[in-house]
């Protein structure tokens, strides 16, 4: 199968990559020429055949809307387009309402997998009309790990994005909690190798988990993570769940609260903070802030 890919960063080069290992065709589209293979959306267009599927992995808001107006006037009635960033999922509902005047499907999917993808394959949330979602069958089955798990067609479009939002609100909420653990044990003096104590969680215990493994990670590197500052960045989609909470009804409190402490962590060289900074790095490549 034939795939334009747009945007080949530290996600979409190795999800280029990956679905070229499965045996399928993906023209990229970067504006690093470093690592793109064609110079322009045009000439990436031109280079696939019809119908077309054309995957947009660029930052949310301004940057996607802006692909998505270019490929508005350059595909055909029949193509298809992928947007497996992290949009807010009301943007899906008018990127696919403004392509289908043109005759173009829409897809949205949510990625998760982080640096780590290529190798362990990436989770996929998907949203859309099932005609539309069936085309791209072949490269969710290129991406996804191997084994029956780690892709599902979740409802309309907006779902896909919807339910990596609230996959992120989760994620938020559990390193929240691995970095309250790891401060109280290094706050204490009869506990003299906290990163062996996380370590023995890895086994046996019912809070073991892959964010639980970098974690691990993390503390190989630097065991007492003095390296870092206590400061975390948040990339959206926590803010996005909170709102989507307050509009449902919905209560929140583990989520909200590990929401604010990264706002916290602004204000202070928060400790827990240096531990979700080390967890951000490791499973995305997320920047980190070095201890001053």
């Amino acid at each position: 199968m034939q795939l334009g890919l747009i945007g080949l960063g530290k996600m979409g080069g190795n999800m280029r990559e990956r679905i070229r290992r499965a045996g399928h065709t993906v023209v990229g589209y970067d504006r690093n020429p470093e690592v793109s293979d064609v110079s322009s959306l045009h000439e990436l267009v031109e280079r696939l055949d019809g119908p077309r599927v054309v995957w947009v992995m660029v930052p949310a808001g301004g940057p996607t809307q802006s692909v998505v107006d270019e490929l508005a006037g350059l595909l055909s009635p029949g193509d298809t387009v992928v947007d497996g960033g992290n949009s807010r999922w009301t943007d899906d509902e008018k990127h696919a309402e403004q392509l289908a005047a043109h005759g173009i499907g829409f897809v949205d999917a949510g990625v998760s997998g982080g640096v780590w993808g290529l190798e362990n394959g990436y989770a996929l949330m998907v949203g859309g009309e099932k005609e539309h979602v069936e085309r791209l069958q072949p490269i969710f089955e290129a991406l996804k790990p191997e084994g029956p798990y780690g892709y599902v067609h979740a409802g309309k479009v907006g779902a896909g994005h919807f339910a990596k939002m609230v996959h992120n609100g989760i994620e938020y909420a559990m390193m929240q909690a691995y970095a309250e653990g790891w401060e109280l044990l290094e706050k204490v003096d009869s506990v003299t190798s906290v990163r062996e104590v996380f370590r023995s969680w890895q086994e046996g215990t019912v809070i073991r988990s892959w964010l639980l493994d970098l974690a691990v990670n993390a503390l190989d590197e630097d065991e007492h993570l003095e390296k870092l500052r206590g400061y975390a960045e948040d990339s959206g989609e926590g803010r996005w769940t909170v709102e989507a909470a307050i509009d449902n009804a919905v209560p929140l409190p583990a989520i909200t609260a590990s929401l604010f402490a990264r706002f916290a962590s602004r204000q202070d060289d928060s400790p827990q903070m240096k531990l979700i900074a080390a967890l951000r790095n490791q499973f995305g490549g997320h920047a980190v802030e070095s201890s001053p």
